[in-house]
């Protein structure tokens, strides 16, 4: 389960968020790509923009739920 006190840096502040745990395997980027993406610099993913409607907010879930490490929340500060 993803641990909003170790999140990574460059997520926006919102519901949904990547913590340190990401392994940088592309999931998230394509299942949610208007939500995530990756840090170059760093080798991991992290949410730069909140999802605005509920199709983004499905994506967005969708790719919590397949994880495989359980990187994704969505318990973030509103």
């Amino acid at each position: 389960m993803a641990d909003r006190e170790d999140k990574n840096p460059e997520n926006v502040t919102g519901k949904f968020y990547v913590d340190s745990q990401c392994i940088d395997c592309d999931l998230c980027r394509e299942t949610a790509p208007n939500n995530f993406t990756r840090s170059d610099d760093e080798g991991y993913s992290y949410v730069y923009k909140q999802p605005v409607n509920d199709e983004e907010k499905a994506q967005c879930r969708e790719a919590m739920e397949g994880c495989p490490v359980e990187a994704i929340g969505e318990d973030g500060e509103e």
